[in-house]
């Protein structure tokens, strides 16, 4: 049997094992890739610390992981249109391809969607098997660090382009990594205000960075003061929360114009959300959840926004070997950073 190296969620508790794991077979529709680089997501922190959630989600013990960038070194025998070689990164949601969204055509719709690093192994190993129907191959020039990061900047994308922009104000709650390309996002796709609020300064400045016009620590300002300074009078057009804390989206509401729309990712903690539904009525606001990429017109669009001169790779501010993940995750933890990169090439 031939190993790899893999970090695996070996046991219940707290923290990831690197260690030696089967190098995963590949069926007749699938494909073989051995990976280059990967992004730790806020997912993998979640499995790292073992909280509530992963605790009723991930299956132990598994490879870990869904961020990657790799380059396919064995096909199936029905796959057509992949070949060795080829750089490519993958979408992590694999659906089941039979229910009624996905034979439409909606399989981000799909409601049997397994996750790649979550219900089934993942990417933060030598080699992953993926389904040739999850595979994205990248266009020339791509920066592989870019590239290792798709999955989360395509919950950017996803999210920032629900609704139309050019010309809007924009307010994102939150800013964390995919906050933070959001506002790159809605800037370079026409937003007239990008006003981004959170409570950490390190990555509100790295808000700033990527395209925020007004970035906002809410313990020492209030979006009506914002709003003010802009010379706004009727509220934010478009409201992008990604930090899932219940008070960022009560004020996220108490300041969107009438009819105001907002793309809803983040996702905050159970019991927590009590808000005005007299706001939600009242001023007619419309709100989208927003859960992973549109399969692949979000992909097609990621490649489109960096050709077109989208520039995201400030928000990776760290890279390590896979040897040191664990200095990866206390980057993570320590909150002052983007994106942490895990190479995964020989040293």
């Amino acid at each position: 049997m031939v190993m790899m190296n893999a970090l695996v969620k070996r046991e219940p508790g707290k923290g990831l094992w690197l260690t030696r794991v089967p190098k995963p077979e590949i069926g007749i529709n699938d494909v073989l890739i051995r990976i280059d680089r990967t992004g730790i997501c806020g997912t993998d922190l979640h499995i790292y610390k073992w909280d509530a959630w992963a605790q009723k989600t991930i299956p132990v013990p598994m490879v870990v992981g869904h961020e990657f960038v790799g380059r396919i070194v064995e096909v199936g025998s029905n796959v057509q249109d992949f070949a060795v070689g080829d750089l490519v990164s993958g979408e992590g949601h694999v659906v089941c391809g039979r229910c009624r969204n996905c034979l439409a055509g909606r399989r981000h719709l799909c409601k049997d969607t397994k996750g790649v690093g979550v219900n089934r192994p993942g990417a933060f190993a030598e080699f992953l098997s993926l389904p040739v129907s999850n595979v994205w191959h990248h266009s020339p020039g791509i920066d592989l660090d870019v590239a290792s990061i798709f999955d989360p900047f395509g919950n950017a994308v996803h999210t920032a382009l629900s609704f139309d922009v050019l010309g809007e104000d924009v307010l994102i709650t939150g800013a964390g990594p995919i906050g933070c390309m959001a506002a790159a996002v809605v800037r370079h796709a026409g937003a007239r205000h990008v006003v981004v609020t959170d409570v950490n300064p390190w990555r509100l400045e790295l808000a700033r960075k990527l395209g925020a016009t007004r970035v906002v620590d809410v313990r020492s300002e209030t979006l009506p003061q914002i709003q003010k300074e802009l010379g706004m009078h009727e509220g934010f057009d478009v409201g992008l929360e990604m930090s899932g804390n219940a008070q960022a989206f009560r004020d996220m509401l108490a300041n969107m114009c009438h009819g105001g729309r907002i793309a809803m990712l983040g996702i905050p903690p159970g019991g927590e959300m009590s808000i005005d539904w007299n706001t939600v009525i009242f001023n007619m606001l419309t709100i989208k959840g927003i859960y992973g990429r549109e399969m692949y017109e979000t992909w097609y669009k990621m490649t489109a926004l960096l050709q077109s001169g989208l520039a995201i790779k400030p928000v990776i501010t760290h890279r390590f070997h896979y040897t040191e993940f664990e200095k990866g995750f206390a980057a993570m933890l320590g909150g002052e950073c983007g994106k942490v990169i895990l190479d995964w090439t020989e040293r």
